[in-house]
């Protein structure tokens, strides 16, 4: 952690809702005036798209049928947390790019599946990383102590699965069939790398459906805003105006001491209401020490 560089750190699985929330971090930022470097958690994946088909071919030759991008060992963390390390103490660091598609591949001119060269980060105000594994705390690396403030964006697991579906057939071309073979074969890292780093963050978004989804894998639609109640969860409450977000955000309620629950459709005003103090805490914090 770091006064001067502070760091924000978003984490979830591949279909959690982590992009959306960083357009909310986005439209704050422009409207606080504030500079950010961006980290995405796919630039430090250690395979490319070929390599990865060959490790994981490799794996299942000797017994592990389910090495998956979640596994730390898929990743380059140890570098990560170096570049979290050194943002905290200097305010520098490199990142890199992974190209998803075709339409990246035009803007950066590298074939889909591929890295950009590393490049250094622009002068900033803070850090924010978006990713699997931005939270992170094992014994080989802890990526969780360097950052200021820590998100998770956690859907339920079936609304998780939806999302994954609707969104790798549409943009990535995948049939129902793939994708299930995909979220099989991370059950085991999900529980073992996921999961436990919802422990370490400061605040948990969880998106609940109140429709039936039962069986994601047969869902036409994934269950939209008004069909959702988000579960909001403070590790440390102490210092949030809970009636001051109960009187703004209409229909909320309590459902525990260090929980809000809003409707799904207040996504944006939640977190806006919630973030915007903090993220200018962390500001006026480095304005401080500066």
């Amino acid at each position: 952690m770091s006064a001067k560089h502070p760091i924000i750190s978003i984490t979830g699985s591949s279909g959690a809702g982590t992009t959306s929330v960083k357009r909310i971090f986005e439209l704050i930022f422009r409207r606080e005036k504030i500079e950010a470097a961006f980290i995405e958690g796919d630039a430090f994946h250690r395979y490319d798209r070929a390599a990865m088909k060959l490790k994981v071919a490799e794996e299942e030759k000797q017994g592990n049928p389910n090495f998956t991008h979640f596994n730390i060992a898929a990743n380059e963390l140890e570098i990560l947390e170096s570049v979290f390390e050194e943002y905290g103490r200097r305010g520098m660091g490199r990142t890199r790019t992974y190209i998803h598609d075709d339409e990246e591949a035009k803007l950066y001119g590298q074939e889909p599946g591929t890295f950009t060269d590393w490049r250094e980060f622009p002068p900033s105000d803070l850090l924010f990383y978006e990713g699997l594994h931005g939270c992170v705390a094992t014994e080989q690396v802890n990526v969780a102590r360097h950052a200021d403030l820590k998100i998770g964006v956690v859907p339920v697991i079936n609304l998780e699965w939806i999302q994954k579906i609707h969104r790798d057939r549409s943009t990535r071309g995948y049939s129902t069939e793939a994708v299930m073979d995909v979220i099989l074969r991370r059950m085991p890292d999900y529980v073992r790398y996921i999961t436990p780093q919802f422990t370490q963050t400061d605040i948990n978004f969880q998106r609940v459906p109140i429709v039936d989804t039962s069986n994601p894998f047969i869902a036409r639609w994934i269950p939209t805003p008004d069909e959702s109640m988000l579960v909001i969860r403070f590790a440390r409450p102490r210092g949030i105006d809970f009636p001051y977000l109960l009187s703004m955000i209409h229909d909320s309620f309590m459902s525990r001491a260090n929980s809000i629950v809003v409707p799904g459709n207040k996504l944006d005003l939640a977190m806006q209401l919630i973030l915007t103090p903090l993220i200018l805490q962390l500001i006026e914090r480095k304005k401080r020490v500066s």
